[in-house]
């Protein structure tokens, strides 16, 4: 059954898929602020940064809380970041753009993992210069779990493997070449491997062209960095995710336009 078959089943479904992105996105807000610090986000209640005020239930509602709490900590007064609501709602929408994409089926069990990793990794390196190990070791584990689903021949497990091969290897060779040409790190061993599992989910042309559009959009970050006055090493984590993200929901769209510039 395609949630397209029905339009209040359609409408529904984009409902539901909105409203577990707003939770899923205060849950990997939260998460990527304790993995930041070196604190476990699988214990303890959520509370104020500020105070240490354990949140209640009606504290907690995604982007509804902050806007009845006028953005700030009901215990002590403090501004509550507009990040909170804003990834809630980011993330609301890549839940339903992926439910939209994929349908109701394990490839978009499977892509959302992999999503829900880039969306923690890019605020964890955003906060901490920090990619986390398990957002690889996860994204890696649904892969395979969803191979028996999905299964379309070994050739294609194998070819992405090989991607995965090729991409984390690649990039680790030229970044020991770049740090001896530089005497500095040029691209950190989270990149590296974030790369290795993009190439399982993208293949060989998806993941071309995620590093084509992550090269892109980092030298844009770094632009806008120097020109706040800030030179010091940026994080690319983010870069990667959100390219690996729209190749991964619009990858052919995307191919299709760019290479009809050449046309």
């Amino acid at each position: 059954m395609s949630i397209y078959d029905y339009r209040p089943a359609l409408i529904f479904c984009a409902a539901v898929a909105a409203a577990f992105g707003a939770v899923m996105g205060s849950f990997l807000n939260c998460a990527a602020w304790r993995v930041a610090r070196g604190e476990s986000f699988v214990r303890g209640r959520s509370r104020c940064p500020g105070c240490g005020h354990e949140l209640t239930a009606l504290e907690l509602i995604p982007v509804f809380s902050w806007l009845m709490q006028k953005g700030r900590c009901r215990a002590c007064g403090q501004r509550v970041s507009v990040r909170y609501p804003l990834t809630e709602l980011g993330f609301a929408l890549v839940t339903v753009l992926c439910l939209l994409r994929f349908d109701l089926t394990v490839l978009c069990l499977r892509n959302y993992v992999f999503l829900c990793c880039l969306f923690l990794l890019t605020l964890t390196d955003l906060d901490a210069m920090l990619i986390p190990d398990g957002c690889h070791i996860a994204s890696a584990v649904a892969w395979v779990a969803a191979l028996p689903f999905l299964f379309t021949g070994w050739w294609d497990a194998l070819l992405s493997l090989a991607a995965a091969l090729v991409f984390g290897g690649g990039l680790l060779a030229v970044s020991l070449v770049m740090d001896r040409l530089l005497g500095r790190d040029s691209l950190g061993g989270g990149d590296i491997k974030l790369f290795a599992v993009v190439g399982l989910y993208l293949g060989f042309v998806g993941t071309l062209f995620s590093l084509m559009l992550a090269c892109v959009l980092g030298l844009a970050m770094h632009a806008l960095q120097r020109r706040k006055g800030g030179d010091r090493a940026f994080p690319f984590g983010p870069a990667i995710a959100v390219s690996a993200a729209a190749m991964l929901l619009y990858g052919q769209p995307l191919v299709n336009w760019y290479l009809g510039l050449f046309q």
